[in-house]
Formats: structure tokens, C-alpha cells, sequence
């Protein structure tokens, strides 16, 4: 007989030595984590993205060229659910540049690595089997905004809207968020439109809701959220909201991380290095605006990137200072998290990915 279970998988900072990419099984009754299988020989698998269809685990990790400088890599390992190993598959170099995310399009037929160190995003081909093949573009961005840190572009993510149209890259040095057109029959993006955010804002990573024109930009520097109204017919984003990651009373440094909608779009997240803590809001099902709900403690240092589990009940955040993946149940009608007193000990965790699959 069977059955559809869903895993969990983590990537960390880690030295290519020692481990860095786990497998987890994932109850969902109780939002618990048990380790199945690491991986290591990769150097910082600090991001990932999965093809469910395919079973593919797709890792950051760190390369050398062909003058033996570091350069942006994605590792591929494929998945048993019955065994619950990761097999590798192989590794290829990505961009000329260490990379800090990793996304594939919709059709999974492509992958979109961005260095926040190179100012660039690239494009990859995933071949039939499943691998990372050639690069296939390399988009540079130049420029620079308020802040030191923004001398240069930093570009810090790329995620393709829900229709495979366009792509949302978040450039932290430009204070942009730039759209770039996504043509998957041949494998391109094109730059196609920008939109400008506060000075010293730092767009960081973006999520588009699941059913409303509209879209979230979680800004590092400055402790904010942009809302957008997306127009995916002419492929543009205005601002329409900016709210404070952060309580009125909070007095310290801070800089946020991740942001994540919750599967109804009801709810929306963001992650707090500093504060430590996810900021939650309620989301307008008619205007997308957002209206403050709490700031719930995320019990570990430097919470980084968090998931929602599919079904919304909970919520998995990887505290980097923290050493562990703490879960958090969720109340979907007030979209409030409480611990549930379960956590992962694994070191420097940075990124959660939920996947399911078919187990005999």
C-alpha cells in the first residue's frame, strides 16, 4: 500500500569535513523532527530547494574554478523515502561567485542561484536526469545605495511567481526588487522591470501570496516589510504598505532573514536576527495589506530561514546560534505560534524545506 509522508531537510553552515545536509522524517501530529540520514563532503549547504516529482535535494555549496577560486556550486542528491538516504548524484558549478540561495522555477526545469558577495544571479539547466548541467546565464547588476554595506549590488534571492511568468529578484545593495521575465520553453530571464524600496531598506527574500496580486519583501537593513501589488500581466510591483518587523518598545540591532505566508495566505512571517523572533500578521484577503498579530520568541539565537509545514498546523525555525530546529504549533485562526517543545539539535542550521512523497 501507498502512502504520502513528508520529510524535512535542513541546510547549515558547515565545513565540507563534517556533516552539513540532513534528511528528517516529519510527524504531523506533532510537528517532531527525527534525523534519517546526513550528508557530508559540502562546504556551507546553507540553502535548498526540492523537486518532489523528481526526489531531487538540491544543496548550495561551495566550488572551486578552473584558477581554483571559490566559486558558487549546487550539489544534487536524490532522496529514498523508503531508506531515507540521500544518494548523491553529482555537483556543478553555478555562477563565479559563492552563492547564498538556490530556486528552481516551476517546471524544475531550471535553477537560480543569487550571490549577495558577486552582485549576479545565474541560471542553470536541470537536465533530464535530474542533475544541475551547464550555466546557461549570468545576470550582473550594478549600482549602489545608502548604507556601507550597499556599496555594490548584492543580489539575495530569486523566486519565480506562481505562474512560471516572472521572476522576483531581491537586490539588498540596490534597494530594488527587480522582475525579470522567465521564458522556460527557452530557458532565458530577461530583466523587464525594477522597483525602488527606502534607502537603506536591503531586499533580502520575497514570497508571493498563494491566490492575491500581491507580493511580500522582507527588507534586512532596515527591519521591515514591503507589501507589493503584483500585476502579472505587465510584470510590475508597486508599493503599496511598509510595516516594522519589530515591537514599538525593542531597543538593539536587528536584521531579518526570512519571510513565509501560510498555505491559506491568511498569515504571514518573518524572521528577526537580534529581536529573535517571528514577526506575525494578519493579512487582508481583499486589500493584501498587513495588520500586526505578535512577535513570538523564536527560543534560540539568530533565527535564519523558517518553514510552514504544508498542512499550516506548525511552523519549523532554524536558529543558527541556536544550534537546533525549534517547532512551534500554529492556531490557524488567529495565525498565533506556541512551542510545542520539540527541537533538532543540529549545528548552525540555516534552512528548513518541507517535501512529500509516495513510501511503499
Amino acid at each position: 500500500m501507498t502512502a504520502i509522508r513528508t520529510f524535512a531537510f535542513i541546510g547549515s553552515y558547515a565545513d565540507a569535513d563534517g556533516p552539513g545536509l540532513y534528511a528528517c522524517a516529519y510527524d504531523a501530529r506533532t510537528g517532531s523532527l527525527t534525523l534519517l540520514d546526513q550528508a557530508d563532503g559540502l562546504q556551507n549547504p546553507t540553502f535548498l530547494d526540492i523537486d518532489e516529482e523528481s526526489r531531487m535535494i538540491y544543496s548550495l555549496t561551495e566550488g572551486k574554478d578552473a584558477e581554483g577560486k571559490r566559486c558558487g556550486a549546487v550539489a544534487t542528491y536524490l532522496f529514498d523515502p523508503a531508506s531515507g538516504k540521500l544518494l548523491r548524484q553529482g555537483e556543478a558549478n553555478t555562477i563565479p561567485a559563492t552563492a547564498c540561495h538556490v530556486a528552481l522555477d516551476r517546471t524544475s526545469r531550471l535553477a537560480l542561484t543569487a550571490s549577495y558577495h558577486g552582485g549576479l544571479f545565474g541560471v542553470s539547466a536541470i537536465e533530464d536526469e535530474g542533475r544541475v548541467g551547464r550555466t546557461l546565464e549570468i545576470h550582473r547588476h550594478e549600482g549602489a545605495s545608502a548604507l556601507p554595506v550597499q556599496s555594490q549590488a548584492r543580489v539575495h534571492s530569486v523566486i519565480a511567481d506562481r505562474d512560471n511568468r516572472y521572476a522576483a529578484v531581491s537586490d539588498l545593495g540596490l534597494d530594488k526588487v527587480f522582475l525579470y521575465k522567465l521564458d522556460a520553453a527557452n530557458r532565458s530571464l530577461t530583466r523587464h522591470s525594477e522597483t525602488d524600496v527606502a534607502p537603506g531598506s536591503g531586499p533580502r527574500h520575497f514570497a508571493f501570496h498563494p491566490n492575491l496580486p500581491f507580493g511580500y519583501g522582507i527588507n534586512e537593513l532596515n527591519s521591515t516589510i514591503t507589501v507589493y501589488a503584483y500585476d502579472a500581466d505587465d510584470g510590475k510591483l508597486e508599493v503599496v504598505q511598509t510595516v516594522s518587523t519589530l515591537p514599538d518598545d525593542f531597543e538593539g540591532d536587528n536584521a531579518c532573514a526570512d519571510i513565509h505566508l501560510s498555505p491559506d495566505g491568511r498569515f504571514l512571517y518573518g524572521s528577526n536576527r537580534g529581536h529573535d523572533s517571528l514577526a506575525v500578521y494578519g493579512v487582508g484577503q481583499e486589500s493584501g495589506l498587513l495588520a500586526p498579530v505578535e512577535y513570538a520568541p523564536t527560543l534560540g539565537g539568530h533565527p535564519r530561514n523558517f518553514a510552514v509545514s504544508p498542512d499550516g498546523r506548525f511552523v519549523l525555525v532554524a536558529n543558527r546560534d541556536g544550534h537546533h530546529i525549534v517547532t512551534f504549533g500554529r492556531d490557524a485562526d488567529t495565525g498565533k505560534l506556541l512551542p510545542t517543545g520539540s527541537e533538532l539539535r543540529v549545528s548552525k542550521p540555516v534552512c528548513v524545506r518541507f517535501a512529500a512523497f509516495a513510501v511503499e
